[in-house]
């Protein structure tokens, strides 16, 4: 864990997370309906994609229709593992930065994903009002989120099993920077920072052990994906996805313009050889085999 600005930030460096959670963690069920959701939810091509916590890219390769992928994340491990399994090839870029300090020129990206990164988030109108920042007019926001209000809490609750309540607005941290949200709250947040949501799916409504361990993968999968279609009529499921619209004015940076300062704002920045600088404050940050390192400015 890590600080910017006095708040809390997950720092996955270091970690093999990749390999243990998604890669040997039994998780093909939940990698698969969440392949399905971003399918149905993102745009068929695009320009600049922008994929917030991109970890070690297990979901890179789907944004196949967009001629970039910027991926971000805090952790430089965490973007070294991807960059080994995506390579350095000009359709990625790679930054490793704080959600909270993005260090893009605004207006830049068409389309933004945060998937399985949200729950970590402490201050979650701020990152949106970041997101919206970055966002052409028009562009799209892919939100997952972790759902409190689904069944299990739901039962749980009413049987006396949690103390926390499924039904209140307020996050709930189960775990210490680990949070679960309440659909309701999302929406408002997301139309406080100028989103407007236009679909939301559920997603994993069968992720508990016994089923994903009788129950044929396939089954599971199809089952799942007929669920998510009632996203719309209710969020009982431990996880949502949203399609959201970039809507009002936004402000454009000038031609040729791609990072931002994040220390006063200015842009665009000027890139050497093994630093980006900033003409106007001076800050400088590392390029560091190819990831652009903005968390933290370089010291003389």
């Amino acid at each position: 864990m890590d600080h910017q600005g006095n708040l809390p930030v997950i720092d996955y460096e270091g970690s093999d997370y990749q390999q243990s959670f998604w890669d040997q963690g039994e998780r093909q069920y939940e990698d698969r309906v969440e392949e399905i959701a971003l399918r149905r939810l993102l745009p068929k091509k695009g320009k600049l994609l922008l994929e917030l916590g991109a970890g070690a890219g297990r979901n890179t390769p789907r944004y196949r229709g967009f001629e970039r992928v910027v991926l971000l994340d805090y952790s430089l491990t965490q973007l070294q593992q991807a960059q080994k399994r995506l390579g350095k090839v000009p359709s990625y870029i790679y930054v490793a930065a704080d959600v909270y300090r993005l260090p893009f020129a605004e207006g830049l990206f068409d389309t933004t994903t945060m998937i399985r990164v949200l729950h970590h988030i402490v201050d979650v109108p701020r990152a949106f009002q970041q997101v919206r920042r970055v966002l052409q007019p028009n562009g799209f926001f892919i939100l997952e989120f972790a759902n409190k209000h689904n069944i299990k809490a739901i039962l749980r609750y009413l049987f006396h099993r949690q103390t926390w309540s499924p039904f209140t607005l307020d996050p709930v941290e189960f775990v210490p920077l680990n949070f679960d949200f309440h659909p309701q709250a999302i929406r408002q947040w997301l139309q406080d920072a100028n989103f407007k949501l236009e679909q939301q799916l559920t997603v994993s409504h069968f992720r508990i052990s016994f089923l994903k361990k009788w129950v044929p993968l396939k089954i599971l999968v199809a089952l799942d994906s007929v669920a998510q279609k009632t996203g719309d009529l209710w969020q009982l499921s431990p996880s949502v996805f949203t399609r959201n619209r970039a809507i009002g004015d936004t402000r454009i940076a000038p031609p040729g313009a791609f990072f931002y300062c994040p220390e006063c704002s200015n842009s665009p920045l000027e890139e050497k050889e093994h630093e980006i600088i900033c003409p106007a404050c001076g800050s400088r940050w590392a390029i560091q085999d190819g990831i652009y390192d903005f968390r933290k400015p370089v010291s003389d």
